[in-house]
């Protein structure tokens, strides 16, 4: 979600990378408060949920050959980077998963402890923490099972240094899960110029269209780091019904699944990957979850 990094990394990477700018932290600060306003700033993430949690939930339980009907993703220990005020953390919940939301703004996960309290069952099963993701690395190596990082890739100053980061908290064979805006002239007339200029439906100054990242790009720094790309799915916002689909082309905003190459411990990505497997959702990913 509109959520942002620093990626000053400690060990096991050295690098002088700094954190994005003040000024972007204060914007989305002022905004901290207003993540479960389903009709303001953030009601496209309230309505994308609509199709990301379903995608979610369906990949992970073709990779499972057994599961409770009432809590599918239960056993499933999954990292919600850039959780801002727990948008997709509590649904993941709600399935039965044992989800951890990270968010550098303090602010942020304060809302989303407040909202999570007032559910008991949510309580329990979710926990979250003012932190980057490079910050929990030597604490969290290989403990997770998937990573979720929604609306987060357009914000990280360094996205190799990210995706090396999500390589080493998921265990053997995780799944990192990853929404995110293409850089097209398409997507900057209609996710810049349209969406937050004209119609609003993001606050203006949200996004830069030169940190968005291309799918080719996208798919690329993964498979270099020792991901394997399983899915690759264009996605459009309609603003008129405030809803989302599923397309083919990924010139606007698109989701991609990949899993954490074989079972290499600590030692690193591997030189030699499997041949990128793109597959069109499942015919349930589409349906509300």
């Amino acid at each position: 979600q509109f959520s942002l990094f620093r990626l000053t990394v400690k060990r096991p990477f050295s690098t002088s990378h700094s954190s994005v700018d003040a000024k972007e932290m204060k914007k989305f600060q002022l905004l901290a408060h207003k993540w479960w306003d389903e009709e303001g700033e953030y009601s496209a993430l309230h309505s994308m949920n609509d199709i990301r949690v379903p995608f979610i939930r369906d990949t992970l339980l073709s990779m499972r050959s057994n599961y409770h009907q009432g809590n599918p993703l239960s056993g499933v220990k999954i990292l919600d980077v850039g959780c801002g005020g727990g948008l997709l953390s509590e649904p993941l919940g709600r399935l039965g998963a044992s989800v951890t939301g990270i968010d550098p703004l303090e602010d942020n996960i304060r809302t989303a402890d407040r909202h999570k309290s007032f559910d008991p069952v949510l309580a329990k099963r979710i926990q979250y923490k003012s932190s980057s993701l490079e910050e929990i690395v030597e604490e969290s190596m290989e403990t997770f099972d998937v990573i979720v990082a929604s609306e987060v890739v357009e914000h990280v100053a360094d996205l190799e240094m990210f995706i090396k980061c999500c390589f080493q908290v998921l265990k053997p064979e995780g799944s990192l899960f990853i929404t995110t805006i293409s850089k097209t002239q398409l997507s900057y007339v209609l996710g810049i110029v349209i969406a937050e200029k004209i119609m609003g439906i993001v606050p203006e100054g949200t996004h830069e269209w030169e940190k968005f990242v291309p799918p080719e790009e996208l798919e690329h720094v993964l498979e270099s780091n020792g991901f394997s790309v399983k899915t690759l799915n264009g996605m459009l916002y309609n603003p008129l019904s405030g809803s989302w689909s599923w397309m083919k082309s990924t010139s606007l905003n698109y989701a991609v699944h990949a899993v954490k190459s074989g079972a290499q411990g600590q030692s690193g990505p591997t030189d030699t990957l499997s041949e990128t497997d793109i597959q069109q959702p499942s015919a349930t990913a589409g349906t509300a979850g």
